[in-house]
Order: structure tokens, then C-alpha cells, then sequence
């Protein structure tokens, strides 16, 4: 049996090795526990987030297409609208009254700029289900590379700790390979589930982008129809 070097300490705990590892390697993983917490929540916030607007674009569509007339459902939307869709509805119907009355009703051009109203719209709810995105992407691909970095510098404290007590024991070793090890684990809880989450979260903001321009689509047609006939 080897005997335990003097002065090093057999208890390797995950609290153990955080607390006597080198000050960087703890700043290190004190970053990158932030880091996980911070997916964690945005992740939290980004799923309710997305539920909500999922679940109010299914029940804008069943009014919009259930025969109700588009002025009471433009009344209803327009102190406030909630949502992507109704913004976008808001939005084209805004257009459509502002040229129609007026005191000089505007038919030139009338469905390029219901058109790109819609545009503007789309990419505007767009860019807001998408904010907070890069940093779930920033932490899946920087963190491997951070806890690997706590890695590099917790093996070179133990080659350090190996020269200064010219005992090359497993004992003497072990203690800066574990938090060197501890720092890679750290860094792969914080990159795998943001990068988990960045691709479901994308998938999901491209499905509802593809609902708004498909929805801007037959609305812009709808309009396009009554335009010809009011023309």
C-alpha cells in the first residue's frame, strides 16, 4: 500500500477541489457555473417565451379563420397587440385604414406598403424571439475551450507541486489533476446544454418565422382581392 505524502490532502470532494484549487482555475470555474446558470435561466424564459407566442398565434388563427369580421378583430388588436401574429395583423390593417380613410384615398402603391409593413413586422418579431440566442451559442462553443484552459493550468500546478516536493507519488499528483479534470467537467455542463438549447430553440424560432410569412402571405392576398375590388 502507498503511503499518503505528507501535507496532501486524500479528501478529493467536489467543494474540496474547488476550494484548494489555484485562484484561476477557481475563477475559472466560478465563470463558468455562471455561465450555466445563465443558460439555465435564459432557457427557462426562452421556452415560455415561445410556448406563449405558440399558443397565441394557434388561437389568432382560429378567429382570424373562423368568419369573424376583420374590423372587430382589428378593434380587438389594435390598443395592444400580444403576440407576433396579431402585431403583424395590426400592422397591415393600420396601412390598409391610413389609405382608405383618409381624406384622399391612396390606392397606388397601396399593396407594396401593406406588404412591406408586413416585412418590417415579421422581421422585427423575429429578432425579438431570437434575442438572447448568441449567448446560448457564445457558451456552447467558448466553454469546452475555457475548462480546458482551468485544465491546462491545474496540471501545470501539479508538475509544479511534483518539482517542489521531488515526490513523484500518485498522492502528490492527484490532487491537481482532479481539479484540472473538475474545471473540463464544468465547462461541458455549461456547453452542452447551451448548445442543446440553441438548436431547439432556433428549430423552434424558424417554424414560427415560417408561420408569420406564410400567414403574411394569404393576408397580403386577402387585402390584394379587396383592393382590385374597391379600385
Amino acid at each position: 500500500m502507498i503511503p499518503e505524502a505528507p501535507g496532501v490532502s486524500a479528501d478529493l470532494s467536489i467543494f474540496t477541489l474547488f476550494w484548494q484549487a489555484h485562484w484561476v482555475v477557481k475563477l475559472v470555474m466560478t465563470g463558468l457555473l455562471a455561465c450555466s446558470v445563465w443558460v439555465w435561466a435564459i432557457a427557462i424564459d426562452k421556452f415560455l417565451l415561445l410556448h406563449r407566442t405558440r399558443t397565441a398565434m394557434n388561437r389568432f388563427e382560429q378567429a382570424f379563420w373562423s368568419g369573424q369580421s376583420l374590423e372587430e378583430l382589428y378593434r380587438s388588436l389594435a390598443q395592444r397587440p400580444n403576440h407576433s401574429m396579431a402585431a403583424l395583423f395590426v400592422a397591415a390593417m393600420r396601412e390598409w385604414k391610413r389609405s382608405f380613410e383618409g381624406s384622399t384615398r391612396s390606392f397606388a402603391g397601396l399593396q407594396m406598403r401593406i406588404d412591406k409593413v408586413m416585412d418590417v413586422t415579421i422581421s422585427r418579431e423575429v429578432e425579438r424571439l431570437e434575442r438572447r440566442l448568441l449567448v446560448l451559442a457564445t457558451v456552447g462553443s467558448a466553454s469546452p475551450f475555457v475548462g480546458l484552459f482551468g485544465t491546462v493550468w491545474g496540471i501545470m500546478n501539479s508538475f509544479q507541486s511534483i518539482a517542489a516536493s521531488k515526490n513523484t507519488s500518485l498522492a502528490v499528483v492527484a490532487p491537481g489533476i482532479a481539479e484540472a479534470l473538475f474545471a473540463t467537467a464544468i465547462g461541458l455542463v455549461a456547453a452542452i446544454p447551451a448548445t442543446i438549447f440553441y438548436n431547439k430553440f432556433s428549430s423552434e424560432v424558424n417554424k414560427q418565422a415560417s408561420r408569420l410569412e406564410g400567414f403574411a402571405d394569404e393576408f397580403s392576398a386577402i387585402l390584394s382581392r379587396q383592393i382590385d375590388e374597391r379600385a
